[in-house]
């Protein structure tokens, strides 16, 4: 349990592990070679490292340009809250509305494009990436036209 414990550290997504797991178990009960089985975990893992490096790398540089100017990092930190919780309330709300549907069975177009969404929800993920990238690019593009950089900040106290 160690090594399982060790790439759940890794932050590795839970359900996709276990889902990894029982595929692994399932083709082991039909005979499968052990050596077989192990594709499955490093294929995983391999995917898992290159985007978790990726992301790394990523947000070093964010940090790293964020953290040059004190207006920077204001900038950045108000720029990446807004956008985390205009999705976090797109995807709750997303998910909320397909659980009142389901309940209440109901039918139309907003209601099955919510189920549609809910249905595909793994391919969403891709359009959350396109607003971040989005959101970033205007961001910067505001960034530079306002001339946030030329801004003088005083860091002693005023008296």
């Amino acid at each position: 349990m160690y090594p399982l414990g060790f790439l759940f550290g890794l932050g590795f997504d839970t359900a996709t592990e276990v889902g990894l797991l029982g595929i692994s178990a399932a083709e082991a009960s039909r005979g499968l070679p052990i050596w077989s089985i192990l594709v499955f975990p490093a294929l995983f893992t391999a995917g898992m490292a290159l985007i978790d490096s990726t992301d790394s790398i990523l947000m070093l540089g964010a940090y790293g340009w964020a953290f040059v100017k004190p207006i920077r990092k204001l900038y950045y930190n108000m720029t990446i809250t807004f956008v985390s919780v205009v999705v976090a309330l797109l995807i709750g709300g997303i998910q909320a509305l397909g659980l009142v549907g389901g309940q209440f069975n109901l039918h139309g177009t907003l209601w099955d494009a919510i189920g549609g969404l809910n249905a595909h929800f793994g391919a969403f993920g891709l359009i959350i990436i396109g607003v971040f990238v989005v959101s970033w690019m205007a961001s910067i593009f505001i960034y530079r036209r306002n001339r946030y950089d030329d801004i003088e900040v005083n860091s002693e106290p005023a008296l």
